[in-house]
Formats: C-alpha cells, structure tokens, sequence
C-alpha cells in the first residue's frame, strides 16, 4: 500500500509541476508539488530502503522529465494556446530589405512616416525602411531624400 501510495504522491507533483509552469500561483504550487515529491519517497521509504532509494532516483529524473515535457506538449493543446503569447507574424515583405534593394534608393524621394531622432521610418512608395537623419530632428509628414546607404543602413536628408 505505501508504494501504491508514493506512485500517487509522484503523479500529483507531476500535475502540480507542469500546473506551475503555467498558472501564476507566487510558488505554491511548486511548494505542493515538493511536499507531494518528498511524501512520496517518504512513503517509498516506508516500504524498504531499496524501494526508497529507486524513489529517490525516480524523482531525480522525473521532474526534469516532466517540466521539459509539459513546456513542449502544453503549447499544442487548447489552453496552451489561449495561455501562452504567439510571436510576431510578418507579412512577406516585411522588415529589413536586403543591402542591394536598399542601395537603389539612393537618390529617391521618400516621406517620414515616424519622426527621425535621428532614427524613424520613412516610406518610398510601398516600402518602409528605417532610415537615420542626416542630421537633427526631421518632423512627421516631410519629405526627405537618400543620400547614403551603408550596409542596411539608409541615410536621408530632409529637403
């Protein structure tokens, strides 16, 4: 009975575990599930010292075993995915235009959608490109030219 006792208190601290991981409980539920782990191989202990030690080892490869798994299955099931934030999704075309693209726009007229500081974002037609200020502040809503491009850094000057 007490081994049957120790898988129990095993599974709870498996469930309070991955519980953890996801619920904001300030550690009480990773107390629980320690309390629960201990009392388990308190229980294994009671049984023999040989089922003791095979607990302790048990514990000792469980709990890494089941935090790696409840941090790479919770994210597929539904509540992993109302809990857990997805990252950004970017459109085709979006983010930093390759060196080449931006080195045609030397020369081009573009309109400052964010104010410079120097640094903002400027769009050319469709395409928005951060861009530096050549020098000081350039306003929202002025035209600005290129006149240099270094790497993917893209230098305008406000015209």
């Amino acid at each position: 009975m007490d081994i049957l006792a120790g898988i129990v208190l095993f599974l709870i601290c498996a469930v309070l575990l991955v519980a953890e991981v996801f619920i904001p409980s300030f550690g009480m539920l990773g107390i629980l599930a320690a309390l629960s782990l201990i009392g388990g191989v308190y229980k294994f202990f009671q049984h023999g010292n040989l089922a003791g030690i095979i607990g302790i080892v048990v514990a000792v490869f469980m709990v890494p075993a089941v935090l790696i798994a409840g941090y790479r299955v919770m994210p597929r099931t539904r509540f992993g995915k109302n809990v857990i934030l997805s990252g950004p999704r970017l459109n085709s075309g979006d983010g930093v235009p390759d060196a080449p693209q931006l080195r045609e726009l030397i020369g081009r007229e573009g309109v400052v959608v964010s104010m410079l500081r120097p640094v903002g974002v400027v769009r050319f037609g469709e395409l928005k490109v951060e861009c530096v200020a050549e020098s000081g502040y350039v306003d929202k809503g002025s035209k600005v030219n290129v006149i240099k491009v270094d790497g993917t850094q893209v230098t305008v000057r406000k015209i």
